[in-house]
């Protein structure tokens, strides 16, 4: 029994240590891509200059892609904070996908009143339907893709187009903040998410292997999406499946870290489950499509990449599970002995310490200090970390049984608890809650 007990925690010691030690080299990677994207000075134009024409002819034409189902309580906000983007040249393209609630008489009332924004609708068909829809609709150079619940800042777009900064590039990641921090799940979110957006994108970014563009918060060259084709209405992913064709047609993914939107996070422990089993599933999908593409140094750095992101998102949670449900067996049949007995060995053993170290350089990094005042929230990160290793497990055990891919959006708040002006300032003293 000690022998077997000694395996488990030296299996669930070491996965914990390898993926800590792994984001802990990516620090350099970090700290050199700030060191390369300086903020430009004040009044510099938004040029994607070597991609489309020399200064200083203008700047591409932009279009923004706004999928609704039933977002009646956040559109409203979404739409107006697109609208007051100081980016010269862009329009809004929203797309209604047969919603129950009042969305398309909403984006009714907004094309009416805004001129930039055009309203569609279409039969219930899914989100990656909605998107391909806007995009035959759309006029623009580079079209952004974006989630109904996202509120954006004056000069978004124009941090968005910023980062085409050469032909290679296909498309930019901008980076989602939490917009509602009225629950401690979401506060914790806000908080700990830092580490993903803030440090993880820059250095994958510097390594020419950034695997995803974020689904609320996203641009592409529309030559690019022209070679790779629409977006696929078959997955739960089209995000990461799109992004993993644009490597494989030949370019990379460039991180725009000031091309910020504010965007809900999940509120209730099932939304959370719901939002990454779906992610999950996503990432398998993707997997499977692009198998070859897993590996293969034919596609550069990205191909071995993608194996690491095998082993470390799909592999490494089963082998964390398996692990853990010895270490519980063990424990309950009464073998401790190698277990740790204090609270600082629980907190070397599962990693902690040195996660908090890559929380508090992300932080930093996305000068966001005041984010720190939801660190009342950490305890709940090993509750977190093991609910992730579990949603693995449902995504494979949904996969192997071909369940029905569903968009299964988070039920919206429509809670905004922060300032979005151009100073990104902090949490206003109240919510702002629109109910309808």
């Amino acid at each position: 029994m000690n022998q077997a007990l000694a395996a488990a925690v030296l299996v669930f010691g070491v996965t914990v240590l390898v993926v800590s030690l792994a984001r802990l080299l990516i620090v350099p990677c970090a700290l050199w891509f700030e060191a390369r994207h300086r903020r430009p000075p004040a009044g510099t134009p938004p040029h994607a200059s070597t991609i489309f024409a020399p200064p200083p002819a203008a700047p591409p034409s932009v279009s923004v892609i706004v999928p609704a189902y039933n977002e009646g309580v956040v559109l409203d906000a979404c739409i107006r904070s697109i609208a007051r983007s100081d980016y010269p040249d862009f329009e809004i393209v929203c797309v209604d996908d047969g919603s129950t609630d009042d969305t398309f008489a909403q984006l009714q009332a907004l094309e009416a009143e805004l001129p930039r924004v055009r309203a569609l609708t279409q039969p219930n068909a899914g989100k990656g339907a909605a998107l391909n829809r806007g995009l035959q609709h759309a006029r623009g150079e580079v079209l952004v893709l974006v989630d109904a619940d996202g509120v954006f800042r004056p000069d978004t777009l124009r941090e968005m187009v910023r980062a085409f900064a050469d032909s290679r590039i296909g498309a930019v990641c901008g980076d989602d903040r939490t917009v509602n921090l009225d629950r401690v799940q979401t506060r914790y979110l806000a908080l700990v998410s830092h580490v993903g957006t803030g440090l993880v994108r820059r250095a994958l970014d510097v390594l020419r292997c950034l695997p995803i563009v974020s689904g609320n918060t996203g641009a592409f060259r529309r030559d690019v999406l022209e070679r790779t084709g629409p977006l696929r209405e078959d997955t739960v992913g089209e995000d990461l499946e799109l992004t993993w064709r644009v490597y494989r047609a030949g370019y990379r993914v460039a991180f725009a870290p000031r091309a910020l939107v504010h965007a809900e996070s999940p509120s209730t422990l099932r939304g959370l489950w719901k939002q990454r089993v779906r992610w999950a599933r996503g990432l398998l999908q993707s997997v499977r499509r692009h198998r070859d593409m897993v590996g293969n140094p034919r596609y550069g750095i990205f191909g071995p990449y993608l194996a690491l992101t095998v082993a470390t998102q799909v592999l490494l949670p089963v082998v964390q599970v398996a692990a853990f449900v010895v270490l519980v067996v063990l424990a309950f049949l009464g073998d401790t002995s190698a277990l740790p007995d204090t609270v600082w060995g629980v907190v070397l053993f599962t990693g902690l310490a040195l996660s908090v170290v890559l929380l508090l350089v992300a932080v930093l990094l996305d000068r966001s200090p005041g984010d720190l005042r939801h660190a009342w929230t950490l305890p709940l990160w090993p509750f977190y970390s093991a609910m992730m290793s579990l949603v693995m497990l449902r995504a494979l055990w949904l996969e192997l049984r071909g369940a029905d891919n569903r968009w299964n959006k988070l039920d919206r708040t429509g809670t905004i608890s922060i300032d979005t002006n151009l100073d990104g300032a902090p949490e206003t003293s109240a919510d702002t809650r629109q109910d309808r």
